[in-house]
């Protein structure tokens, strides 16, 4: 398995195209993105746990129930959430990209990001489906993962290729997500493309039991979203055996699937709003994966913790606080922490208690763009990783701006 260029269109039969239709007032930034397979595919996606949900969420969800879908279409710009006709726009958009690829609209998967509380006008949608269409193409993932982008700083977009029963196979993903981003799912969006035959019940096996590790293990702020949506289209053109059964391609699926979500995760947890670091938690030595999960985004989270980092402060103390108070069952007077980057690893923390280490070397190490905040809980084999940022000025004044 190696990492390749052309985002979600690396697979056969996927184009990808993005436009600024005018939902967004700054015209430099393109708002409307589409993926279309040359013939439909079988689909899965898992949902954000709000009980606020997007309009599009409940109009996918209806759409793919027979596990089938041909085309995504998603605006940014606006949520459409929380409005009284946003299941009707939502089903418009499906609407109108059916007569525009000539597919029926039930293929279709809706998304939205953006201000929540905000009527959606479908006009500008309307009248850029024509140019939206025009736009696609089989170099168009870029496009596409730029018109999906809403405070997002950077484009996120990787592609796979692997093997399944010797046909080459490719996987593609494109991803949106900057703030409210704390999973159970995260204005978090994912669109996933691959060309392998796979069933819809194992599908969305696959990507479920993923998402538990990838996904569900960022958080940026704390604030679950109303939007968060993972989709994936497989249209099965490599022409591989199907893929229906727990089998060592289905375990090679997972394989590459957990590339991609590992990529998208990393880029999403180091592209938070304002923040200047990716910080990943890596625990180990927990008796049970729920307690190394619980521990690993306990850490992530703490506004504290988050704050110290952004300062380059060996402020260790933050760490043990937090998995002291995340609800884990550990043993404090077994806890290891240490700090590591580029720049070398520095021991803080042993057995629970301070050990003496160079300030000036651990100051270094945290002033680095990538850390890495190592807890060994000296109870078991499990493990788990946790990503997310520093906490910084900027991410108060974006969120205090947001829609102006």
């Amino acid at each position: 398995m190696e990492y390749i260029n052309g985002g979600v269109c690396a697979p056969k039969g996927f184009k990808a195209g993005g436009i600024h239709c005018g939902i967004r007032k700054n015209k430099s930034k393109k708002d409307l993105a589409l993926i279309v397979s040359d013939v439909k595919a079988t689909a899965a996606a898992i949902y954000t746990l709000n009980l606020v949900k997007g309009a599009p969420l409940y109009v996918t969800k209806s759409n793919i129930s027979d596990g089938k879908a041909q085309a995504v279409i998603c605006n940014s710009g606006n949520a459409n959430t929380c409005n009284a006709d946003g299941i009707e726009i939502a089903e418009k958009m499906c609407s109108l990209t059916s007569k525009a690829l000539g597919i029926d609209e039930k293929d279709v998967i809706p998304a939205s990001t953006g201000v929540i509380g905000e009527p959606l006008n479908i006009t500008p949608i309307e009248n850029g489906m024509s140019e939206l269409v025009n736009s696609l193409s089989s170099d168009g993932s870029r496009a596409a993962a730029e018109a999906i982008m809403t405070t997002d700083t950077k484009v996120k977009e990787f592609a796979v290729s692997f093997n399944i029963g010797g046909k080459e196979c490719k996987m593609g993903g494109i991803a949106k997500g900057s703030g409210m981003i704390h999973p159970n799912m995260a204005t978090m969006l994912v669109f996933i493309t691959t060309d392998a035959a796979i069933t819809p019940e194992l599908l969305h096996k696959a990507l479920y039991s993923d998402a538990q590790n990838s996904f569900n293990m960022i958080s940026i702020d704390g604030d679950t979203s109303t939007n968060d949506m993972v989709a994936v289209m497989a249209n099965g053109l490599a022409g591989n055996d199907i893929i229906n059964e727990e089998n060592e391609d289905f375990e090679a699926f997972k394989k590459a699937l957990a590339m991609i979500t590992e990529k998208l995760c990393r880029a999403i947890a180091k592209d938070g709003e304002g923040a200047t670091k990716l910080i990943e938690c890596f625990v180990s030595g927990a008796k049970d994966w729920q307690t190394a999960k619980t521990v690993a985004k306990s850490v992530i989270c703490s506004s504290l913790f988050k704050a110290a980092m952004f300062g380059a402060d060996a402020n260790w103390g933050r760490v043990p606080c937090a998995i002291g108070y995340s609800g884990a069952d550990v043993d404090i007077n077994k806890i290891d922490v240490s700090y590591s980057s580029e720049k070398g690893t520095v021991e803080v923390c042993k057995n629970g208690s301070r050990v003496e280490f160079d300030e000036d070397k651990a100051k270094k190490i945290l002033l680095c763009d990538e850390i890495k905040v190592n807890v060994e809980l000296h109870s078991g084999t499990a493990s788990a990783v946790a990503r997310g940022c520093d906490l910084t000025y900027e991410y108060v004044k974006i969120n205090a701006e947001y829609r102006t």
